[in-house]
């Protein structure tokens, strides 16, 4: 998968730069070696999740932070708002402007024979690295990064370097794959992966309350970001925008949240830790209802819809991301649901469609298509579920 276009990346440097991340995310920085990642966490002061990215520390008072530009946009105001001593720089996705090149180049070596793939292009296993930690490598004579991660349920690298350098060491993954089948993924097929890893790719970001601190932040954002243009679409409807947002235990984050150290949102999110709270599931759709749902639809589902999940007509709670898996011959789906309905096995029902908003009642019968689907566990795929990150 080659990841080299569509990421963004904000760089931030400077004395103050570990003491700022330290107060605008959940993280624990206390125990944060350089050359590690992180999932970093990001809350607004109510303790709802603003987003989520990659957080990889290359020296002391140096980080970069990857994914959607949601956190980065939130982390840089606030930089800004509090006067810190720090140098932030973005670098957007480029994935439809063929004249801008990115810093880096992002490939990921995923999937059964990863292992294998990756020792007969470097002649022989890399240097022993923990899960969400780097090392640094070289193959057709370039040095770069090999960051140990994984994306379909199995352990892979990615590898991140000088972008300068992409050619050859493309050239030299994509030789040693051949033997293995190697498939260069494309932009359509490579999300799919995250209905079966079970990551959520971009909840709605608790940016939108109708404070003044909230208005500040969207009036400085810029229109045209992803949390500017995201739709909010599917058969689940509410009037208030709270009901979108997520805690970072309803996404299972709580292993990255640390309350060792003062940030925005802390007492908030302390509160939540332990109160009662809806529960991430696979939500797996009957096959045949779902062939009937599409017909003849060519283009892979891959959408962000908040869908309806009920049982006998009783909402439960609503999809987040579905992706219509290969693998499995059907739609899957990141979603939320009550706890006392989260049980593997459960019989549920999604209703596919699309609530007009506004004046029609949330709970009105649209006559939307109803999809037979059963609850399963988040991650659906089992060693993403339980060996993903033993190491």
């Amino acid at each position: 998968m080659d990841l080299s276009y569509h990421m963004w990346d904000t760089f931030v440097s400077g004395p103050d730069a570990t003491r700022m991340l330290s107060e605008l995310t959940a993280n624990n920085f206390g125990k944060f070696d350089i050359d590690q990642a992180k999932q970093l966490v990001v809350v607004n002061e109510n303790g709802y999740l603003v987003g989520d990215a990659i957080l990889l520390r290359r020296g002391e008072q140096d980080y970069v932070i990857t994914g959607r530009p949601t956190a980065q946009n939130w982390i840089t105001y606030h930089a800004q708002q509090r006067d810190y001593d720090v140098q932030l720089s973005s670098d957007p996705d480029c994935s439809r402007d063929a004249t801008h090149i990115p810093p880096f180049f992002r490939y990921q070596i995923q999937g059964p024979y990863a292992q294998q793939l990756i020792e007969t292009a470097f002649g022989g296993p890399l240097p022993e690295t923990r899960f969400f930690h780097t090392t640094h490598v070289s193959l057709a004579g370039k040095t770069f990064r090999a960051l140990r991660h994984g994306m379909v349920g199995q352990p892979g690298y990615e590898f991140i370097g000088d972008h300068a350098d992409h050619v050859p060491v493309k050239e030299a993954l994509v030789r040693a794959g051949e033997q293995f089948g190697l498939e260069l993924v494309g932009s359509l097929a490579y999300p799919t992966a995250q209905a079966e890893g079970g990551w959520v790719p971009a909840p709605i970001p608790a940016i939108y309350d109708d404070t003044p601190d909230q208005r500040a932040y969207r009036s400085w954002l810029a229109l045209h970001t992803p949390d500017g243009m995201q739709p909010l679409n599917g058969s689940f409807y509410s009037p208030d925008i709270a009901d979108y947002y997520v805690t970072p235990y309803e996404l299972d984050y709580g292993r990255s949240v640390s309350f060792n150290h003062d940030f925005l949102g802390k007492e908030a999110l302390q509160a939540m830790k332990d109160a009662p709270r809806r529960h991430k599931v696979t939500v797996v759709m009957d096959a045949d209802d779902v062939a009937q749902a599409l017909g003849d639809v060519e283009v892979p589902v891959n959408t962000l819809a908040k869908q309806r999940i009920e049982i006998d007509g009783r909402l439960i709670g609503h999809t987040e991301y579905t992706a219509y898996n290969d693998p499995y011959g059907t739609m899957l789906s990141l979603a939320l649901v009550s706890e006392e309905d989260s049980k593997p096995g459960t019989e549920v029902t999604v209703v596919w469609g699309n609530h007009p908003g506004g004046e029609v009642a949330p709970d009105a019968d649209l006559e939307g298509t109803r999809i037979r689907a059963t609850v399963q566990p988040c991650p659906y795929n089992e060693f993403a579920r339980s060996g993903y990150r033993a190491d």
